[in-house]
């Protein structure tokens, strides 16, 4: 977002032997709403490792079983809490508590849970205390995991509870003005507007001036007239918010903001306090998103002290995590980049000195697991060349020497304790569910299996899936998934249905459970539909090289690799090729759009659907486009050649387009202008709207979204569709 191989169409891996056995045909409604539940892979639910011992935990049912990984008799216990907890609570007077709530463990024995509006403590066996609490209606809530001290927003404004006691920290000053929230559209890894320091004196915080970036209305539709709710919407090319950092200190009640300076349109992001609370560093960003500096404040007089390094690039510079310092050195941390062409793990003092790397040049570092409790070692999740595989890595600090811990095709997911180890691996493949390994760092071996989970879908007709790769023509293979109906006629040609999405930081196709696959597509394959997915340039988890190639020009390669993927759809013996559709969402939607309208691909395909569109990148928001397109003004030839009302003509085939009233991301203005369009070319255009959702159709809704987008291309694409627009 690699190694190049011959022009040849591979076929790489077979099918799930899981459709011998399929006897019930999955219904759509089964298929989105047990999708993530009851139809998926079992897994050690709440697992997590206690620190400071050998022990990790888990949930089931309603009880905590304790397991000792360093144990050879493989110890376990199960701790039925829940009715203690329940009698304690009731006691404190606090919320009636009826199932197991999530823990935190801070030692053996010790740690904290949240019920209700109230935090707790607790020490086995029978020791629980109400430490803390949140009004009713608090929002954006961040406890500090040692004192217990509660952040928070009501409105907009941002407030401290300290044992019991609400301490306002900033109240908004007008509309537009936003204490405590994520900013800038949560681009740059932002998910929070609050930062504790390590300590629990200080805590960091956003605040952001909209008041200059124009209103957008979102109809609210329940009250006769309907309301409007107005949001904020920075436009590409138009006036952005401003973002400053204020630092609020528990014990005097005083704040102050750090001195980042000019231009106020810059991006504030990777906030990282200091392990001696003393200072801050914080990632600043360019407005062009090609220049990063990371600088370091004084968190008690909000001074600028340093700029410790600064990194450039000729597309874009996307600093997503925080430095992450070394336990027991304060005077070192890693910073993740992707300066060298892949994310890598570098190592840095605080005066800015680079000591050296801690991962392979040229893979891809998708996750950063954490340190051993003496910072010898550090371990980490890494994507391999194909971007297919997840492998976990454990580094030495003091030498950059890396060895790797897993070695089976497939995605492992490390969860690390805090003495460095043990990993506990949660490790999925194409036709493995799930399965859990404990893995000793220091001598890794032959991993001890602690779980595995049954085959979710035994009893349940899937289709049959198929991982290939194809070239694009820029001579990259690519990644692609075919499903295919669990039983296919010899000679009969089946009509395709195109999954895209193809855009920045997504994957569809990778070698985990079905290979990436969602349960609707098996719906569909056993509808009599193959349902194919390719990767193009421009996602995620293969590089800067591969995603940035849609630079200035989103849409173009994308489009090519869509077509590439296309022709070896077309290839095989059982499509038939004059009855295939497109569909995708947001992004997708975009491409779906683009590849029924664009001359490339105009003709290609007999139908598609587009949810959430972005019809034009004029339209967009400021931090995701100008990444990637830079602003209107600078590239007007760019802007004009992917605006999908410059190919309002060429439409032929059947394109339903899909929009959320209540969307805040792709706005509804999109397609309504589209429509509008449309109608005076006199183009006949298919459109639904779901009220009140926002960017995407959830819950029971769902349901309806899918069943609409399995009727349309049943419709479309039936026999005797073929040509047919």
């Amino acid at each position: 977002m690699r190694s190049v191989r011959k022009l040849t169409l591979l076929l790489l891996t077979a099918a799930l032997p899981i459709v011998l056995f399929a006897q019930v045909p999955i219904s759509m409604s089964d298929a989105i709403m047990k999708g993530r539940t009851t139809l998926a892979p079992a897994n050690l639910r709440a697992l997590q490792w206690i620190p400071n011992t050998y022990q990790f935990t888990h949930v089931v049912g309603q009880d905590l079983v304790r397991m000792d990984a360093s144990s050879k008799k493989n110890t376990t216990d199960t701790l039925k809490l829940l009715p203690q907890f329940a009698a304690a609570i009731n006691k404190l007077n606090g919320s009636k508590l009826e199932k197991m709530p999530a823990l935190t463990w801070t030692g053996d024995g010790k740690g904290w849970f949240r019920q209700g509006n109230d935090t707790y403590t607790f020490e086995l066996p029978d020791k629980i205390n109400r430490v803390n609490g949140t009004p009713t209606g608090a929002e954006n809530i961040d406890i500090h995991d040692k004192t217990f001290k509660a952040a928070y927003t009501k409105n907009d404004g941002l407030w401290v509870n300290i044992d019991g006691k609400e301490n306002l920290v900033a109240q908004s000053e007008g509309p537009g003005i936003v204490y405590g929230k994520s900013v800038h559209r949560d681009e740059f890894g932002i998910t929070k507007g609050t930062f504790w320091s390590n300590s629990g004196r200080y805590l960091a915080f956003y605040r952001m001036d909209e008041s200059m970036v124009t209103p957008y209305p979102i109809y609210v539709l329940d009250s006769m007239p309907a309301q409007v709710r107005e949001i904020r919407y920075p436009y590409a090319g138009a006036q952005s918010h401003h973002v400053t950092i204020g630092v609020y200190d528990t014990q005097t009640g005083q704040k102050l903001y750090l001195n980042t300076g000019e231009p106020a349109e810059q991006f504030l992001t990777n906030i990282a306090w200091a392990p001696d609370d003393k200072t801050i560093l914080t990632a600043v960003v360019n407005r062009g998103q090609n220049h990063m500096w990371l600088r370091q404040y004084d968190a008690t007089t909000g001074a600028y002290i340093k700029t410790l390094f600064e990194e450039t690039s000729e597309t874009w510079t996307e600093p997503e995590k925080p430095a992450m310092f070394i336990p027991k050195n304060d005077n070192l941390f890693v910073w993740q980049s992707e300066r060298s062409g892949f994310n890598q793990l570098y190592l840095y003092d605080m005066d800015g000195n680079f000591k050296r790397k801690l991962s392979n040049d040229k893979l891809q570092v998708t996750n950063f697991t954490g340190f051993s409790a003496d910072g010898s070692h550090c371990v980490f999740q890494v994507a391999d060349a194909t971007g297919l595989n997840r492998f976990i890595y454990r580094t030495n600090i003091a030498s950059g020497e890396s060895k790797r811990l897993t070695s089976l095709a497939g995605i492992h997911s490390p969860l690390l304790n805090t003495s460095g180890d043990f990993v506990l691996d949660v490790f999925s493949g194409v036709e493995i569910p799930r399965e859990v390994y404990v893995i000793n760092v220091e001598k890794p071996g032959k991993p001890e299996k602690i779980f595995v989970a049954p085959n979710p879908l035994k009893d349940v007709a899937v289709g049959k899936t198929t991982m290939v790769t194809v070239n694009s023509p820029s001579g990259i293979p690519l990644n692609a998934r075919i499903i295919a109906p669990s039983t296919m006629e010899e000679g009969k040609k089946y009509p395709a249905l195109v999954y895209v999405y193809n855009g920045p930081h997504a994957q569809l196709v990778n070698n985990n459970w079905l290979g990436g696959g969602e349960l609707w597509m098996h719906r569909m394959a056993n509808e009599g539909f193959v349902v194919f997915v390719v990767d193009g340039r421009g996602s995620g988890n293969r590089g800067q090289a591969f995603e940035s190639a849609i630079f200035r020009r989103c849409g173009d390669v994308e489009i090519e690799d869509q077509i590439a993927g296309l022709n070896y759809l077309k290839s095989l013996n059982y499509i038939d090729a004059n009855r295939i559709g497109v569909y995708g969402w947001s992004y997708g939607g975009f491409m779906a759009t683009s590849l029924m309208t664009r001359p490339e691909s105009k003709g290609m395909f007999q139908c598609g659907v587009a949810g959430g569109a972005v019809m034009d990148w004029k339209m967009y928001e400021i931090m995701y486009t100008e990444r990637y397109m830079d602003t209107p003004r600078e590239n007007p030839d760019g802007y004009n050649k992917s605006s999908l009302f410059n190919y309002i003509d060429n439409l032929d085939g059947r394109l339903l387009l899909i929009h959320d009233s209540s969307d805040d991301v792709v706005l509804w203005q999109h397609t309504l202008r589209y429509i509008r369009e449309c109608v005076k070319k006199g183009k006949q255009i298919d459109y639904f709207v779901y009220p009140e959702h926002a960017h995407n159709v959830m819950g029971p809704d769902r349901v309806h979204l899918f069943e609409k987008i399995e009727k349309f291309f049943k419709e479309n694409l039936a026999e005797g569709k073929e040509g047919q627009p």
